[in-house]
C-alpha cells in the first residue's frame, strides 16, 4: 500500500520539482544574460542577432569600469551605507520587539498596526518631502541622507518578523534567568539575543539588498557632491543618452552584485533557519 502510494505521489512530485526549476531559470536568465553581456566583446552587444552565449569572451568592459577614477569611492560609500543601516537597523528592531513583545503598555496595538500601515506606503510618495527634511537637516550630499531614510523603512518590516521570535521564546526562561541572579540586560544581550539571531540575520538581508541597490535616495539626495555618491549612481557614468556604454552598465552591475552574492554565502544557513523559524510563527 504504501509503495502504491508512492507510485501515486511521483508524478505530483515531479510536476513540483520540475515547475520549481523552470522558475528558477526564468529568475536566473536576467543575472546570466548581465554577466554574459560583460564579458561580450562591444560587436556582439550592439549586435542585431544577440546570441546567448560569447565565443571570444573580453575583459574590457570590466577595464573601463575599474578604470572609473571614483569607482572605488563609490564601492567603499555603498558599503558604508549598507553596512550601517543593517547594524542599526537590527539594533534598534530587537529592541523595539523585545519592547512590544515582553511589556505592556497603552496603544501597543495600534503601534503594531502602524508598523503594518508603515509598510504599505510607497517609497516613491515619500521621496520629496524626505527631501525638504534632510535639507533642513543639513544632511544634503551627505550620506546621512542614505542611512537615515533606509533605516527608518526598514525598521517596520524588521520589527514586526522579529516579534514573532521573541515571542516564541518562553518567559520561564525569562524568570529563570532573574532567579539565577541575571539582570534584564544581561538576559537581553546573552539569553534572548543568540536567540533571535536568526531573525535578525533574515531581517538584515532585507535590509542590506535596499540599502545596497538603492538609486532614489542617491539620486534625490547627493545632488551636486558626487564624492558621496554610492554604486547605483556609478552606472550613470557609462549610460549616455546618445551613445550608451552597454558593456559598462553590465559590468558594472556584476560587479555590485558580488558583495550580495558574499553576503548570502556567509549568513545562507541562519538565513534558512530564521525564514523557517517565521513561517513556523
Amino acid at each position: 500500500m504504501n509503495l502504491l502510494r508512492a507510485r501515486v505521489r511521483r508524478p505530483g512530485r515531479l510536476a513540483a520539482e520540475a515547475s520549481a526549476l523552470l522558475i528558477a531559470l526564468v529568475v536566473a536568465f536576467p543575472l546570466y544574460w548581465m554577466v554574459l553581456s560583460a564579458f561580450k566583446p562591444a560587436g556582439e552587444i550592439e549586435s542585431s542577432e544577440p546570441r546567448p552565449w560569447t565565443l571570444a569572451p573580453s575583459l574590457d568592459s570590466f577595464r573601463r569600469v575599474f578604470g572609473q577614477q571614483e569607482f572605488g569611492r563609490y564601492f567603499l560609500n555603498s558599503l558604508v551605507v549598507a553596512g550601517s543601516v543593517v547594524i542599526a537597523s537590527a539594533l534598534i528592531a530587537f529592541l523595539a520587539a523585545t519592547a512590544v513583545t515582553r511589556f505592556r503598555f497603552r496603544l501597543r496595538t495600534t503601534l503594531l498596526i502602524m508598523f503594518l500601515v508603515a509598510q504599505m506606503v510607497p517609497v516613491e510618495a515619500l521621496t520629496i518631502p524626505l527631501f525638504f527634511l534632510m535639507r533642513d537637516a543639513g544632511q544634503l550630499n551627505t550620506l546621512g541622507s542614505l542611512i537615515l531614510p533606509h533605516i527608518a523603512f526598514s525598521l517596520p518590516f524588521a520589527i514586526w518578523m522579529l516579534r514573532g521570535f521573541v515571542k516564541a521564546v518562553p518567559e520561564a526562561l525569562e524568570e529563570a534567568a532573574y532567579i539565577d541572579g541575571a539582570s534584564r540586560a544581561r538576559f537581553l544581550w546573552q539569553i534572548l539575543f543568540p536567540l533571535v539571531l536568526p531573525g535578525l540575520v533574515a531581517t538584515s538581508v532585507f535590509s542590506f539588498i535596499s540599502a545596497w541597490n538603492d538609486f532614489l535616495f542617491a539620486k534625490s539626495f547627493i545632488i551636486s557632491d558626487t564624492a558621496q555618491s554610492t554604486l547605483p549612481m556609478a552606472l550613470l557614468v557609462f549610460y549616455k543618452p546618445d551613445d550608451p556604454d552597454w558593456g559598462g552598465v553590465m559590468a558594472a552591475s556584476t560587479v555590485m552584485t558580488i558583495p550580495v552574492l558574499v553576503f548570502f554565502v556567509l549568513v545562507q544557513r541562519r538565513l534558512v533557519s530564521g525564514l523557517g523559524g517565521a513561517v513556523k510563527d
